[in-house]
């Protein structure tokens, strides 16, 4: 699959991609719409900067505890179930009076349980398409989430103005409720990936397994560490030009926007597994040059450049699917996007700090150097091939799957609905992962 026709030929993937873009769109106008509220309640930068992203740090939280729900609830049950609590959320933050405790309470809960949310909607995404579409799939989800979100910011704008903060939150609970009902009518009702009820003690000990293969502990790391690094670079645009800021941000949005357009559909199987080394550099390198404070014309550029190694994420998460059970999956997919998100904010925690002892350029040159020395690190076990790379699907602790042979009598495995349900059989993606 390497056309945009052929994926949104891919029966299911139109109504699931339409329920992203969705809530995706109302994510962003509630974000922004509370974010309003609490500021103009509290006068606090602080408490409305919690207000917008504090699901997004309340996620580490479900991480280790809720994510074992990624691959043990039906997928639409569960998708739809979250976009419907969302819009009640919406709908009790809007209500007049509300404590300020009570709507961080009701952030809280919503972070939390959005946790799993990742993981079901990414492993959904791998049963709906087959295994070789999935980087096509996930690269256009970035793309339209990105244009998605610096369009709700400018209508979510809107609306505040028009409608009242209150009044947006309200039609973002309206969007989240279209979601849910394209997602419950528009999707095929398919059962968990995995059997057993979702727990804590579940979550943990997944997450354990998940994390004993070395194969896939070198993967987990470089998705979260150079990426969230990087992202402490752009908490400084601000600081770095105050008045120019958003085209700094427009800039980042057009890099990355290039790089999962590229690596997405041009970029063959045979040469993804050479353009990952130099894609995971390309993100941090160009920031080195912020060390020498260059003006806005070269620093939107350095920003352009640099963002398009934002597309090796890509290639990071398709390679941890080769290395990874599907009936694991969802938990696996979760675990790296709420590790993203967490190492966003300590990225962004640790450029802030140097910047305030130094100046925000040098800041950015810091946390710049910092990722490029951790890709450095964990380049050679990104290098080492192992059996997935020969096509063999590692079990969940990281062994090779033991073969059959014709002498060997086996029990035939139960069907599955995936299109990727085969282990026999060798995909373009798991020999170039």
């Amino acid at each position: 699959m390497r056309t945009y026709r052929e994926l949104f030929r891919t029966p299911e993937f139109t109504p699931f991609f339409a329920a992203v873009s969705v809530q995706t769109a109302a994510s962003t106008a509630t974000g922004l719409a509370l974010g309003t509220l609490v500021y103009t309640r509290t006068g606090s930068p602080l408490l409305s900067a919690l207000a917008m992203f504090g699901p997004s740090l309340a996620q580490v939280g479900g991480a280790l505890t809720l994510l074992s729900a990624a691959d043990r609830l039906p997928p639409r049950a569960a998708l739809t179930a979250l976009a419907l609590l969302s819009a009640a959320a919406a709908c009790v933050q809007a209500a007049p009076g509300l404590p300020l405790w009570a709507a961080f309470a009701v952030l809280l809960v919503v972070g939390t349980a959005a946790a799993p949310g990742g993981g079901v909607r990414y492993g959904l995404l791998n049963e709906i398409v087959p295994r070789e579409g999935f980087l096509l799939g996930r690269s256009v989800l970035n793309m339209t989430g990105g244009a998605t979100q610096i369009c709700g910011y400018a209508v979510g704008g809107l609306l505040v103005t028009v409608f009242s903060a209150r009044g947006t939150l309200l039609i973002g609970a309206a969007l989240y409720v279209v979601a849910a009902t394209v997602t419950r009518f528009g999707l095929t009702a398919r059962p968990p990936r995995a059997a057993g009820r979702p727990s804590v003690r579940e979550t943990r000990r997944t997450n354990a397994l998940l994390w004993s293969s070395t194969p896939r502990r070198y993967v987990f790391l470089a998705l979260w560490v150079p990426n969230g690094l990087v992202v402490g670079c752009e908490s400084l645009y601000v600081a770095y030009a105050p008045g120019h800021a958003g085209l700094l941000f427009a800039a980042g949005a057009l890099g990355m926007l290039a790089g999962d357009t590229l690596v997405g559909r041009f970029v063959a199987a045979r040469w993804r597994a050479r353009l990952g080394a130099p894609l995971r550099l390309l993100l941090a390198a160009p920031y080195l040059l912020f060390a020498l404070r260059p003006g806005l014309p070269l620093a939107l550029a350095v920003v352009v450049l640099a963002s398009v190694g934002f597309a090796a994420s890509l290639l990071l998460q398709e390679r941890l699917l080769a290395l990874t059970p599907q009936e694991l999956s969802g938990q696996a997919l979760g675990l790296s996007s709420s590790g993203m998100l967490a190492m966003q904010g300590v990225g962004a925690a640790v450029a802030g700090g140097i910047a305030q002892l130094t100046s925000p350029a040098t800041g950015m040159a810091a946390v710049a150097g910092l990722s490029v020395a951790v890709t450095l690190a964990l380049a050679p076990g990104l290098r080492d091939r192992n059996e997935a790379d020969r096509g063999r699907l590692l079990g969940a602790d990281g062994s090779p799957r033991a073969s059959r042979t014709p002498s060997t009598p086996s029990t035939p495995s139960p069907p599955r609905t995936s299109s990727t349900s085969s282990t026999s059989s060798t995909s373009s993606t798991e020999e170039t992962t």
